[in-house]
């Protein structure tokens, strides 16, 4: 068999037809969650037959995309917009369908070609590309604004105006950022499985960076895990059945990713005003819900509630079992100190990326004959962003020292283990 034979299967089992798959079932499922979630929202009332729309809106923020509000309220009428944020559950859903079809063609596999992942990844680049592209223009979306029973709904009725908002796609934005949103997925499924193949150029960094990509993703899938269950818990002894829903799969990354950081120590800067709020839990919109920004850390969340405390031993426990994660699937030789610089680089680039997409920014405002202002009583904000180089500081911290301890116990496992075979190898 000629060597052009023997490479034939290996193409055909990735080629445009597995791409393709790959990007509907990650689309698909992106759609379902988004779908359900913003009918557990109660979206499903939406005017005008916009619910598919703002779930195809819902799917584009998701990796990324940008969507931009928009207002008309008329001559005699001022009205201002905007929205930023990412929902994670999607986010998150989407790139484990993703990296599993990218991942699917290539197992069994010891090593493969630079030229050979770099076209099975282009192939799922351009399809989604084209994808993403419809989407985009698909989310766009205009709805008539009540103003009420009162002084603004009776000027509307005088003057005939009919206040409107809606959304849009910033199209090269969106596909700028769409297009590096699967890039990075497909890196980091490239890096995370251990059964992958990769150049053999790069052969020598799987053993070093590997274990701690792996460690770091069972930490943050660890966390949605556990915030799923507490928010079941909630929800089954406390009601409000239908917004837990909607927050878990549309939030629920948002906020127990934040939770993560407030338990390493991190401070974020918010404010929420209007009729703007956090979903869960309401310690949350407390702290938040001031004049001026507001600081959100251990200690502000502790003046209302003392049980936030418990998201440092949380954070401890979760952090020690990914670091002895780490440390067992690292090669027995690698010293402890060199398990703690590799758990602390890999903490401090998932803080980096939590600090990066968990920020939350929206705003709307509307003025009517001068009644009201865009900043005014008839306007909302919300916003939340960190503290970003105190964030990745106390994260290098507690990874330098939840990797020295973690791999202690890997260790002496090791020892334990080796301890029969040579024994019983020593008389052989």
């Amino acid at each position: 068999m000629s060597p052009r034979t023997a490479s034939t299967p290996v193409v055909a089992r990735h080629g445009w037809v597995q791409a393709l798959l790959a990007v509907l079932a990650a689309l698909v499922a992106m759609s379902v969650v988004a779908a359900l979630g913003l009918l557990a929202a109660g979206a499903g009332d939406l005017p005008d037959g916009a619910f598919l729309r703002v779930v195809v809106a819902t799917v584009v923020t998701a990796v990324g995309g940008t969507v931009e509000l928009s207002g008309n309220a008329g001559a005699l009428a001022e009205s201002a917009a905007g929205l930023t944020v990412m929902p994670l559950s999607v986010t998150l859903v989407g790139a484990l369908v993703l990296g599993s079809g990218f991942l699917r063609p290539l197992r069994h596999r010891a090593v493969a070609g630079g030229p050979e992942l770099a076209g099975w990844a282009a192939r799922i680049a351009v399809l989604w590309l084209l994808a993403l592209l419809g989407l985009a223009f698909g989310a766009r979306q205009t709805f008539a604004v009540s103003l009420g029973d009162g002084t603004l709904g009776d000027l509307g009725d005088v003057f005939g105006l009919s206040p409107k908002v809606g959304f849009t796609t910033d199209v090269p934005l969106t596909l700028v950022f769409g297009v590096l949103w699967p890039a990075g997925v497909l890196v980091l499924a490239l890096l995370v499985s251990r059964g992958a193949p990769l150049p053999g150029r790069l052969l020598r960094f799987q053993e070093s960076v590997r274990p701690a990509a792996y460690a770091m993703v069972v930490l943050l899938l660890a966390f949605v895990v556990l915030g799923v269950v507490i928010a079941l818990i909630t929800a089954a002894t406390r009601g409000h059945a239908a917004e837990t829903l909607a927050v878990i799969l549309l939030g629920m990354p948002n906020l127990v990713w934040l939770a993560l950081t407030l338990g390493l120590g991190a401070t974020w800067h918010g404010r929420v005003h209007g009729p703007f709020g956090l979903p869960m839990p309401h310690v949350l919109d407390e702290v938040l819900r001031t004049e001026d920004v507001a600081t959100l850390n251990l200690h502000t969340l502790a003046e209302h509630d003392g049980r936030v405390w418990w998201l440092v031993a949380a954070d401890a426990v979760l952090l020690l079992g990914a670091a002895f994660l780490m440390a067992a699937r690292s090669p027995a030789r690698t010293p402890p100190w060199r398990h703690a610089l590799h758990m602390a680089a890999a903490l401090a680039l998932t803080i980096l990326m939590i600090c990066l997409v968990g920020r939350i920014s929206a705003h709307y405002g509307l003025s009517l004959l001068g009644i009201g202002d865009l900043g005014g009583d008839l306007s909302g904000e919300l916003f939340l962003k960190p503290d970003l180089w105190s964030a990745l500081g106390i994260a290098v911290l507690w990874g330098l020292v939840t990797g020295l301890l973690g791999a202690l116990p890997a260790r002496a496992l090791r020892r334990r283990e080796s301890a029969p075979s040579t024994r019983a190898g020593g008389p052989h």
